[in-house]
């Protein structure tokens, strides 16, 4: 254990509020012991780092110059608001950061008024920004509304849909370019800093403002290309050209780390007339903290850590992650299938692309954070004769359905979708679960539908989808480490649209789809310790369905339960749709359906989650005993509450 950083000047500061009674020449202490407050907290908690780090400068300059929460703040994808946490309200609680009952990863409306809009998907802060400004104006009430984004998320054509619609919100929006990568910026010094300053100022917007004025009393061609030079000379000075044409009033890039140049144009924007402003602010990611700074990804996500020495926290895996058994396993059969590429969002990482990319970089592609260009990218590829799989998160899929629907099925085009991150996935809460891929994929003409039950499967699934050009398919996957079981040296093609029991008995069958499947065995056990017989089978497919297997085992069994880690309108609903299409529910059968309940799951320890959910192995006995109307059911519910 460390000592708590000291932080003489932070204790005085609960809210911006109190921010706002420093003297400008305090704040840079004030930012320094934010830093280190947020690197003490974090190597408790564990979780995104870097991010943070890198806008603690940025963070303080906002709400000492703008009147939150009157003044909306908006940041994009969130994983950056723990600085902003720190200083609205919520320090006592920063060490509870993504745990069960705690502080939430990212921002929240229902934590805060500082959270006027919560966010962890990417892109999305300029529209609601836009949607506060317009709001206000229509009202005719003060407040303006502030998007802070990423120059990654800046990818997205989200962001661009806003700018170009952003022209009516006039001097009430103003977006931060926060460019942490220096993908956009040039060179960041004294001259720049100058330039911004100077193109913020009130002396300067008044003389464009006098000389506009004036050119307008010419005629309309001269004042339009007197109009266009100005623009032109002042974006290539200054690199704003872009965002210029899009309506925008360009400023920067300035030093997001100097608070003496962010505090003069910050207050200059606040009280111009000109609008919409966007600020060009270039930060480093993991400032001021040597172990971030020198990673390769300036610990953007980590777990708990040695605050002296950096050093993480690490527990040996039991299994390999799943990411990396499928990004493997495609690199494998790449090398014997030239038609095999892959494509992911921004994410190569945490969907194992990376590891495809090692092997066979030329038929790799990370597109950025644009998941509909992916999709419809990968069916291009399908259509002129290759092996697209499109590796994306369940969650981030979400994004790209018109897409999945439009250009793949109705198209029938054999694109392959590898969905990891399936079900619930503990400490990044409801808006990262993968809830919902079984039902808005399984609905589809056209589409199959995969769910690995364990990383074997897994293996054998995306061979398959391989092998599979009669038109789209997808297959589910959870986060994480495996369960350990061994891998098959040589992948199995499977049956389309057939299950395999893996324990047969004669009164209860459990129908299991995708990683539940070990839960639902642990079931069989406790039931037959009870005296009742039960079968249990991996499904494999949500669509099509097992037919056979199905009408078997409800023919054969008093009680069918189903198990599946997503919400309503997925395995469950499509067996009972099946079941009473063909009259197998007419002599009285016990049917019942254990899916995701219908409400967002905060963030936890996966464990507890599914606890919640009612998706463990005592809930699945629990339904049993109850269809049955077993004598010891009470007891066993009592026992599950307990």
């Amino acid at each position: 254990m460390t000592q708590p950083p000291h932080t003489p000047l932070l204790d005085q500061v609960d809210t911006p509020d109190d921010l706002r009674r420093l003297k400008p020449e305090q704040l840079r202490q004030l930012a320094d012991e934010l830093r280190a407050e947020m690197i003490d907290a974090v190597s408790v908690s564990g979780g995104h780092l870097g991010s943070g780090l890198g806008v603690v400068e940025l963070t303080v300059a906002i709400h000492y110059v703008f009147n939150t929460p009157e003044d909306k703040l908006v940041w994009d994808v969130g994983h950056q608001c723990y600085p902003h946490k720190i200083i609205t309200g919520r320090r006592d609680r920063i060490r509870t950061l993504r745990q069960g009952g705690g502080l939430s990863g990212f921002t929240k409306r229902s934590e805060s008024e500082y959270d006027p809009f919560g966010a962890a998907h990417s892109s999305t802060s300029i529209s609601a920004a836009l949607g506060f400004a317009i709001a206000n104006k229509l009202q005719n009430r003060p407040g303006r509304g502030i998007a802070v984004i990423g120059d990654g998320s800046m990818s997205a054509g989200m962001a661009y849909e806003a700018m170009n619609n952003a022209a009516q919100a006039g001097n009430r929006l103003i977006v931060i370019l926060n460019d942490n990568d220096m993908s956009i910026a040039p060179p960041v010094g004294g001259l720049s800093a100058y330039l911004a300053r100077m193109v913020s100022s009130s002396e300067y917007l008044g003389i464009r403002s006098l000389a506009s004025r004036a050119v307008k009393k010419m005629s309309r061609r001269l004042h339009d290309t007197i109009g266009k030079a100005e623009e032109f000379t002042r974006g290539m000075v200054t690199g704003g050209t872009l965002f210029e044409e899009l309506g925008f009033y360009y400023v920067g890039p300035i030093d997001g780390h100097n608070l003496d140049h962010l505090l003069p144009v910050l207050e200059n924007v606040r009280d111009t007339s000109e609008g919409p402003v966007l600020i060009h602010v270039v930060t480093e990611k993991g400032k001021g903290y040597a172990p971030a700074e020198n990673s390769a990804d300036k610990y953007h996500g980590v777990p708990k850590f040695n605050v002296v020495t950096g050093e993480k926290a690490k527990s040996a895996p039991s299994a390999p992650a799943y990411q990396d058994v499928f990004g493997l396993t495609l690199a494998k059969l790449a090398e014997t299938d030239e038609r095999i590429c892959a494509i992911t969002a921004a994410m190569p990482s945490g969907t194992g692309v990376d590891k495809f990319a090692k092997a066979h970089p030329t038929r790799s592609f990370d597109v950025g954070i644009a998941e509909q260009h992916a999709v419809t990218f990968a069916a291009g590829l399908a259509a002129e004769g290759m092996r697209p799989f499109a590796a994306i998160y369940s969650t981030f899929l979400q994004r790209a359905y018109d897409q999945v629907v439009h250009d793949v099925c109705i198209q029938n085009l054999p694109v392959r979708f590898a969905i990891d991150r399936a079900g619930l996935v503990g400490a990044d809460g409801a808006t990262h679960a993968g809830s919902f891929d079984i039902t808005y994929l399984a609905t589809l003409p056209n589409m199959v539908v995969m769910a690995a039950s364990d990383e074997a499967e897994l293996v054998h699934m995306t061979y398959t989808a391989a092998e599979y050009d009669e038109g789209p398919i997808a297959f589910r996957y959870p986060r994480g480490s495996g369960t350990g079981v061994p891998l098959p040296e040589v992948p199995e093609k499977l049956e389309i649209g057939k299950g395999r029991m893996v324990r047969e008995g004669t009164k209860v069958a459990i129908l299991s789809l995708g990683a539940r499947l070990a839960e639902a065995l642990k079931a069989a056990d406790q039931l037959e310790a009870k005296g009742l017989s039960t079968s249990v089978a991996d499904m494999r497919f949500a669509k099509p369905l097992d037919e056979e297997l199905i009408a078997k085992l409800m023919r054969t069994h008093e009680v069918v339960v189903t198990i599946e880690e997503g919400a309503i309108g997925g395995l469950g609903a499509h067996v009972l749709t099946y079941a009473t299409d063909e009259g197998l529910t007419d002599a009285g059968l016990k049917v019942r359906t254990m899916r995701l309940p219908d409400t967002f799951i905060d963030h936890d320890d996966p464990k507890k989650q599914y606890d919640e959910a009612r998706l463990n192995a005592p809930h699945i006995v629990e339904t049993v005993l109850k269809a049955l109307k077993h004598n010891s059911a009470s007891v066993e519910i009592e026992e599950v509450r307990a």
